[in-house]
């Protein structure tokens, strides 16, 4: 894979299942117009067929009638408007033209209604008149006047001047201009309709946006209107729900204060007339992490189907409905053991689920409960230009842990320089889904290699929470482990190794290269955490993320932040950073940068206009592959 061909990067969404009736939005980037393109396709035993022909359409939802389908279409340089079209075909039609765009829908039992989220603008901002009927430009607007901790957020902006609100829509008579259900304190999310359809259960957070507050609880309003309530208090933080039969379905957090990061998201039920103050986690705290992202809790085969990060895997596993913290051994598997769900549906006894593996970034199957059918190979023009398969690696720590990760491994016999990439998070974790970083850097005759050290999501919460207060420390182990596995191949150079990585993956680097810079020829360090003491005044969640990790003691802070021992870097260095990134922001680079070229070490700043925190996986495309370049440019300069 070269760096233009993640234009043949094709994902497919979130699937919507009626029936036989089984849609996807599929996107891709495109550099000529530097956009993310992509329409609706319907997919069935025969394959995929574009069902509509509009270049921004996506979050497809079928009535429950089967009757229509409701999603989200751009135009041209416009926001997403929700829109609605018969499943027999014909026009769609428009049901909202918000200044800022509609969220994703969630259809009534009625199949009439639909609501969604979408962020209201105050009066003057965002394009929106003021007052006095005037639209003034950003840099003449009014100044903000900021009372919270939690006022921004990398790749949405500022919060309180366009609260995220609640909407419920009528799709055969919409009205002019829909009036929100909850007000302007607070950002909601999540929507979910109670069986009845007389009520919207959704996420907000506790005491509705009190202050500092990171919990957030399950809400119920009247979907004519009325005075939201607490329906659910949460034991922390609430992912996704899901209501059926009596009772609700939820996935999220339990918060150990005040260490409340590396927290296994679990499932957890409720009884839906709200009488009970305490949820029943119905997954084992330790074992099973469930990803909330990839769908909602659904029934299926007597029990609740959710997503489960496991070692590297993203497995759908069935939960019994009685169940109380029940262990991941003892929940069965629905999917294979080598693959990454990225999104899935349930409709009656079938599941539709997008599922990424080593060849793949991700193709829909569709899943019974004794068979499991792949119905697209949209990533098929992507093996045709060569896909390296990535090898399964394990390793021992120092103090006997064991270790876990891959190896993409160039072809031909070597020896191959070697690169270690180190990911983000750190409560994240490498997967068997298809990694295009991994096979730019493959194709290119480099052997990656992918730890998943003490610290990432998918081993256990004590394997999460190793780290925290102790950053550096056993993780740096790991992966200087696992790297010393790898280099017991056959065909890797020991003597041509650089280290890189982004968010947490850039602070490790910055670590490596202080402690241990002699093993490695050069570093790549992007987005990165530097400095814990600025990082938690500047970043969007370094108010409560810096505590959680590192705690807020100063000198505990310089002790931990890579930039304190920026005067034993030796080994050229280059600082990527993008501009807008609100959660790494651009001093970490800056203040690095400034540190290395004092001390007289090779150094260069690559920063990208336009991008947040995201730049390597949603940015711009022309700047995605503009980065590969410079990644490439870099490594051949130094490793050759």
């Amino acid at each position: 894979m070269r760096p233009p061909d993640i234009e043949l990067l094709v994902v497919p969404g979130k699937p919507a299942l009626h029936g036989d009736l089984l849609l996807t939005a599929v996107t891709s980037p495109h550099t000529g117009e530097n956009t993310y393109r992509g329409a609706l396709w319907r997919v069935g035993p025969d394959g995929a067929r574009q069902w509509t022909h509009h270049d921004h359409d996506s979050a497809p939802a079928i009535s429950p009638d089967g009757a229509q389908v409701a999603f989200l279409r751009r135009e041209a340089q416009g926001k997403p408007q929700l829109h609605v079209m018969p499943t027999s075909g014909g026009e769609a039609r428009a049901l909202t033209d918000l200044p800022l765009g509609a969220g994703a829908p969630v259809w009534a039992p009625d199949s009439r209604r639909i609501a969604f989220t979408a962020r209201v603008p105050e009066p003057g901002r965002y394009g929106v008149p003021g007052l006095d009927g005037e639209r003034p430009e950003p840099d003449e607007e009014a100044p903000r006047r900021i009372t919270r901790f939690d006022y921004r957020l990398d790749g949405v902006g500022f919060l309180g001047d366009r609260r995220e609100r609640l909407f419920v829509v009528d799709s055969a008579e919409p009205a002019a201009e829909p009036v929100p259900l909850t007000d302007d304190r607070a950002d909601v999310s999540a929507p979910a309709w109670t069986p009845d359809g007389e009520r919207v259960l959704f996420v907000g957070p506790r005491d509705w946006g009190g202050e500092g507050t990171r919990e957030t609880d399950i809400y119920a309003v009247p979907a004519a209107g009325g005075t939201p309530v607490v329906v659910v208090r949460s034991a922390g933080g609430v992912d996704s729900i899901s209501a059926s039969g009596d009772r609700i379905w939820f996935t999220g957090p339990e918060f150990e204060w005040p260490r409340d990061e590396a927290c296994n998201h679990g499932l957890w039920s409720a009884p839906l007339d709200g009488r009970s103050a305490t949820p029943v986690r119905a997954t084992d705290e330790e074992t099973v992490h469930c990803v909330g992202a990839a769908g909602e809790p659904a029934p299926y085969g007597g029990g609740i189907v959710v997503a489960v990060l496991n070692r590297g895997a993203v497995e759908l596993r069935l939960v019994p409905l009685d169940a109380k913290s029940v262990a991941l051994d003892d929940l069965p598997r629905l999917t294979a053991e080598r693959a990454a769900v990225r999104s899935f549906t349930v409709h009656g006894d079938r599941i539709a689920a997008v599922i990424a593996d080593q060849h793949s970034a991700g193709e829909v199957a569709l899943l019974g409960e004794t068979s499991a059918e792949v119905l697209t190979d949209w990533s098929k023009p992507l093996r045709d230009k060569g896909i390296i398969e990535a090898e399964e690696l394990t390793a021992t720590a120092p103090d006997g842990y064991p270790v876990h990760g891959w190896l993409v491994r160039p072809e031909g016999p070597g020896p191959h320089p070697v690169l270690l990439v180190v990911h983000g998070g750190p409560f994240a974790a490498y997967d068997w889904g298809l990694f295009d970083e991994a096979q730019v850097y493959a194709a290119a005759g480099y052997a990656v290699v992918l730890p998943n050290p003490r610290g990432s999501a998918g081993y256990g919460q004590r394997h999460g929470k190793a780290i925290s207060h102790a950053l550096g420390t056993v993780d740096a182990d790991d992966v200087l482990a696992l790297l010393d596995s790898a280099l017991e191949q056959p065909g890797l150079d020991a003597s041509r190794v650089g280290v890189m990585g982004g968010s947490y993956g850039g602070f490790m680097t910055t670590w490596l290269a202080a402690r241990h810079g002699e093993r490695f020829r050069a570093a790549w360090s992007e987005r990165a955490v530097n400095a814990w003491d600025s990082m938690q005044g500047s970043s969007d969640i370094g108010w409560s993320f810096v505590d959680a990790y590192i705690g807020a003691d100063r000198e505990a802070q310089l002790a931990q932040s890579p930039l304190t021992y920026a005067d034993r870097i030796r080994i050229p260095f280059l600082i990527m950073h993008s501009e807008q990134d609100w959660r790494c922001p651009l001093e970490q680079a800056q203040r690095l940068y400034v540190a290395l070229k004092r001390n007289g070490v090779e150094t260069e700043l690559l920063l990208f206009p336009g991008e947040g925190h995201e730049l390597s996986r949603s940015g711009k495309p022309r700047h995605r592959i503009q980065r590969f370049e410079a990644v490439l440019d870099w490594w051949q300069r130094h490793l050759g």
